[in-house]
């Protein structure tokens, strides 16, 4: 569970995720994942989707979201990359939109877009259990499940490949899969739940 202190200022979080308060709160459901208009346009494009509510006032509001672990993101200007459904809570200065990931998004079962999160201040992605952040270099590339997958940072390209399924080592999945392949400098977050994804039963 996740504990924001407000005094007067405010959060976005996803709809449904205030469990309880303590002051003085209001609640304004923003639309296009509070980018108005325009974000609410982008996102029936791409087809996105993000529902956000701004959370204004004094006190405590409390935030979770079906008992998942809770993973805080410090960003200093830089651009996180995450699925609309493991963004729980962003400070209202950051900046969310809408990112095209192309064959990654749909091995996860995803569409072909993604969610990005950008500016100075923290975010909460929310996954099923605690998540590790595995750094990428130029000389030690990443491979990742995309069903473990749950966002990155940095400059970084990634890669569709075909390969070796790790379920398939352990005699869970017999079909070929995909991994996605990270090159570059940043950083990839990852859950350890392999959750069921389309590019892992291919």
């Amino acid at each position: 569970m996740l504990a924001v202190d407000l005094t007067g200022d405010s959060v976005k979080a996803k709809n449904g995720a205030m469990v309880a308060y303590e002051g003085e709160m209001t609640f304004k459901k923003k639309t296009g994942g509070g980018e108005g208009l325009r974000g609410m346009v982008t996102r029936r494009l791409t087809g996105e989707q993000m529902a956000v509510m701004e959370v204004k006032g004094h006190g405590t509001c409390y935030f979770a979201d079906r008992a998942s672990e809770i993973n805080l993101v410090s960003l200093h200007g830089e651009k996180l990359y995450v699925e609309s459904s493991n963004l729980l809570c962003t400070d209202s200065a950051l900046r969310t939109g809408a990112s095209f990931t192309g064959l990654r998004g749909s091995s996860q079962g995803n569409g072909l877009f993604t969610t990005t999160v950008e500016g100075t201040g923290q975010a909460a992605l929310v996954s099923a259990g605690t998540a590790i952040v595995l750094r990428v270099t130029p000389q030690t590339p990443l491979q990742v499940d995309p069903g473990a997958y749950l966002a990155h940072t940095g400059g970084l390209k990634q890669h569709f490949q075909a390969g070796v399924n790790f379920r398939a080592l352990i005699g869970e999945s017999g079909g070929e899969s995909f991994q996605i392949r990270f090159e570059g400098d940043g950083l990839v977050y990852v859950q350890p739940s392999e959750r069921n994804t389309i590019g892992g039963e291919l």
